[in-house]
């Protein structure tokens, strides 16, 4: 079966070669498609990987949240009450609450207000598994003082290197004055351009309209030895049907499932790569339907001398997995760059992947087999008696 396939080859290589004019054309809009196709998952994923970047970050074993809780573009708090009581089970080493908000940022250059996601985190108990909060503890213990998320967007203003040079810089949030003392790093996401974290005293002063006991988050740690799932299902049944008890996972597949489903923007993502494979299909249909009409009389002299359609089918077959091959590295290569391009401006985890790479190989292979497909009708048509 190889031996015969391999002997197919050189013809469909000729025929694919021989205009180069429309080999040019079909390269180029099969790597435009896939170029299409790679830009629009990279962005996906980097819409779900920077939007649940700070869900799995957190450093406990469960994570309690409002059962209505979407996205942390749009906080549900809770009662920390609740905490109190998962406290009482004998498997529970310890339980904390986080404070989440969205605050007035001033650029401390450009005076301009921005919209900046604070986090208001116990100094004295675990939160987030990122060795430079830990670091700066003794720092947010005192009021009024802040760590900056060194990945945020530039409008916020050159904190970062601010804080690398003096060791601590001033700023401005919701018309108070703060320290930024230090760094840290989870990255700007399409819900929030840029992170703070203090203490739960310090948020607490710059967003005096919320109440103490009305947390976002709550952070279990269990004791050694205490399954996972077995806690997590008890406390579930404890707890007051106004708090929902997840894995760190669990709580990332929410934030997942609100641009998923919920949002837009992962609709309009998707539908760029059924646009991006509609495109393909058609440039490459035109291009091997073209190529069987302008060679009809030579398939039909090959069908009078007793090639069987399956034969020619194989030969087209074979001529748009070689136009696949032909496109595919050039929009490889091409949406790298955009990747690049996009990071720089955005600051968003974009990047490619091998799975993303495969994923898309495959859905251009299947793209120009259906072109195949649909341009054998012509070939399947070619008559001996009527071309001669």
């Amino acid at each position: 079966m190889s031996g015969k396939w391999f002997r197919k080859t050189p013809l469909a290589w000729r025929q694919v070669m021989k205009e180069k004019t429309r080999l040019a054309v079909a390269v180029a809009g099969i790597a435009f498609a896939d170029m299409l196709m790679l830009v629009q998952l990279g962005f996906q994923d980097a819409l779900y990987d920077s939007a649940t970047q700070p869900h799995r970050l957190l450093e406990a074993d469960l994570i309690v949240i409002n059962p209505h809780f979407q996205s942390i573009s749009a906080v549900k708090s809770f009662s920390r009450e609740r905490l109190y009581q998962a406290l009482g089970h004998q498997g529970v080493k310890s339980v904390s609450g986080i404070y989440m908000d969205r605050g007035d940022w001033k650029n401390p250059e450009t005076r301009i207000n921005r919209v900046i996601l604070a986090w208001g985190i116990d100094p004295y108990a675990s939160s987030f598994q990122l060795p430079e909060v830990k670091q700066n503890i003794p720092q947010l213990k005192l009021l009024n003082t802040v760590l900056f998320d060194r990945a945020s967007r530039p409008e916020y203003g050159a904190i970062a290197d601010a804080v690398q040079k003096q060791k601590t810089t001033e700023a401005e949030v919701n018309r108070q004055n703060i320290q930024v003392t230090g760094l840290f790093t989870i990255g700007a996401s399409f819900a929030a351009d840029g992170n703070v974290i203090m203490s739960d005293s310090t948020f607490l002063k710059l967003f005096p309209q919320r109440r103490p006991e009305q947390v976002e988050i709550g952070l279990i740690q269990l004791k050694p030895g205490f399954d996972l799932s077995q806690v997590q299902a008890q406390l579930a049944k404890v707890l007051s049907p106004d708090v929902q008890v997840l894995t760190p996972e669990g709580f990332a597949e929410v934030e997942k499932h609100y641009w998923e489903s919920q949002g837009t923007i992962g609709f309009i993502f998707g539908l760029g790569v059924v646009v991006g494979f509609i495109v393909g299909i058609v440039i490459v249909y035109q291009i091997l339907y073209s190529d069987v009409s302008d060679h009809l009389p030579e398939y039909a002299t090959l069908k009078a001398m007793g090639y069987t359609d399956t034969y020619l089918l194989g030969v087209l077959f074979q001529e748009a997995l070689l136009l696949a091959v032909l496109g595919y590295f050039p929009g490889f290569l091409i949406s790298i760059g955009l990747y690049q391009l996009t990071y720089a401006a955005t600051l968003l985890p974009i990047g490619m992947t091998l799975t993303r790479a495969i994923t898309v190989f495959v859905l251009t292979v299947l793209m120009c087999s259906a072109s195949g497909a649909v341009a054998m009708r012509k070939l399947q048509a070619a008559d001996p008696a009527d071309v001669f």
